[in-house]
């Protein structure tokens, strides 16, 4: 019944004259919310394609629209489309991906130009994930919980999904002095700006730092309850309802303190979302959601799946693109065979697993590292080759200095001989004189 009360909730948003007259879009926005909600939540294909057979057998018995029209691509709703264009919320269909990647483009530049510098490769993979998180921390208590390997992209796209709601982002500064009473202050000021000022606030929360398990205690409360008990002291929380006696009381509330309370309880629930950014690696995940329920049953799971080949592709340019290439051909020559490269250990981890029985992972983070060396390796090689031809260069440089001191010497020695010639002449010249000197000397 939660799943189904999702479902209606979304299709609620969705404004009846957007859609009057047009039953195939009411029809893809119901596809699109089953999607959301039990299609997002699988992992392994043949629970995927099995999803789809009971979604495609539902749609013949019960429409007769036609199940290529209804599953086309792109099957995405969103608000936040309306919302940039300066319009009121308006949960409409994403007719093309490059609309929706304008409107993403515009919002992450201003976001690193206003918040902080976030290099992000807005490909079709993690406009989806964007659009999935808005939908869910768009609703009061809307609660995430984003599933994939380490660097695969989960908190940075919930920063940018935050910052395009107008929601701040919370996050715990873990330090080796940072225990379960630090967690507690940092929730009652949570409470406070979004129970009494009325932020809409994202808590973004990593497994790793969940330092200790006790830290899950609080956030299973948060999620199945909206409160934890005992969280604020009997007279912090007097001075809490009573900054909001005068707020309840415009909208109806009885001024009585189990009525004050459920009204803040309902105030920090609709105003506070998380965003819980979980690794499935390993058996801490698994540990967690049995012992902690409410990390599943109340939260929306978003797989984040291995980055396509296009996706692959699309991040190895834009990270190249600061290098000058001889061609564009031979840039994306590098980029196709760096996805190559990555789809390969893929495959290669694949057939680890069935022979050894373990577990090989090749994250984001491991291609993002491979551009990386790559660039370093290519600035060295480049620097390498750069000072042979300076050192090449020299070397010509001094060869042609001697060769134009040989040429001067050369002329000097011409000019020498000349003068060589000259004087042997004038010297004959004067031999001869003396000779006939010395003859004229000798018969006297």
């Amino acid at each position: 019944m939660r799943d189904v009360a999702k479902i209606i909730q979304n299709i609620m948003l969705a404004q009846p004259s957007t859609y009057k007259g047009k039953e195939t879009d009411l029809v893809r926005l119901w596809a699109h919310e089953c999607h959301r909600v039990w299609l997002d939540r699988l992992l392994f294909e043949e629970d995927i394609n099995l999803y789809m057979t009971y979604m495609k057998n539902g749609l013949k018995e019960l429409t007769d629209f036609k199940e290529e029209v209804v599953f086309a691509n792109p099957l995405i709703y969103t608000s936040f489309v309306a919302m940039c264009g300066g319009h009121e919320a308006s949960y409409k269909p994403v007719e093309e991906m490059e609309k929706l990647k304008e409107v993403l483009e515009d919002k992450l530049a201003e976001y690193n130009e206003t918040v902080s510098t976030m290099d992000l490769v807005l490909f079709n993979q993690a406009m989806e994930h964007i659009t999935r998180i808005a939908r869910i921390i768009f609703q009061p208590a809307g609660n995430a919980l984003l599933v994939g390997v380490g660097g695969s992209g989960k908190q940075s796209l919930s920063k940018l999904t935050a910052f395009i709601l107008n929601q701040e982002v919370f996050k715990i500064v873990v330090s080796t002095n940072y225990g379960i009473g630090d967690l507690k202050t940092d929730i009652q000021s949570l409470f406070t700006k979004t129970g009494v000022s009325g932020l809409e606030m994202l808590f973004i929360m990593t497994d790793s730092q969940i330092v200790d398990n006790k830290f899950l205690v609080y956030i299973n409360d948060i999620l199945s309850a909206g409160y934890i008990p005992e969280l604020f002291a009997p007279d912090e929380l007097d001075g809490i309802l009573g900054k909001i006696r005068g707020e309840a009381k415009s909208m109806g509330v009885l001024d009585a303190p189990e009525h004050l309370m459920q009204f803040f309880i309902n105030k920090v629930r609709k105003n506070l979302h998380m965003g819980l950014c979980f690794s499935p690696v390993g058996d801490a995940f698994r540990f967690r959601a049995r012992q902690f329920p409410g990390l599943i049953n109340c939260t929306t799971i978003d797989w984040f799946h291995a980055w396509p080949r296009d996706a692959l592709v699309g991040v190895a340019q834009r990270f190249l693109q600061d290098i000058e290439f001889p061609s564009e051909e031979i840039m994306n020559a590098i980029s196709n065979h760096m996805a190559n490269v990555h789809l390969s250990i893929d495959d290669a981890n694949k057939q680890f697993k069935e022979r050894e029985r373990r577990f090989n992972y090749t994250t984001p983070t491991s291609f993002l590292e491979l551009i990386t060396f790559y660039k370093k390796l290519l600035g060295e090689k480049q620097g390498a080759i750069v000072e042979s031809i300076a050192r090449l260069e020299r070397g010509l440089s001094t060869m042609r200095e001697t060769t134009e001191k040989v040429d001067i010497l050369k002329e000097k020695l011409v000019l020498t001989m000349e003068n060589v010639k000259v004087e042997e002449e004038e010297t004959e010249k004067l031999i001869l004189v003396v000779n006939g000197e010395a003859e004229i000397a000798e018969r006297e």
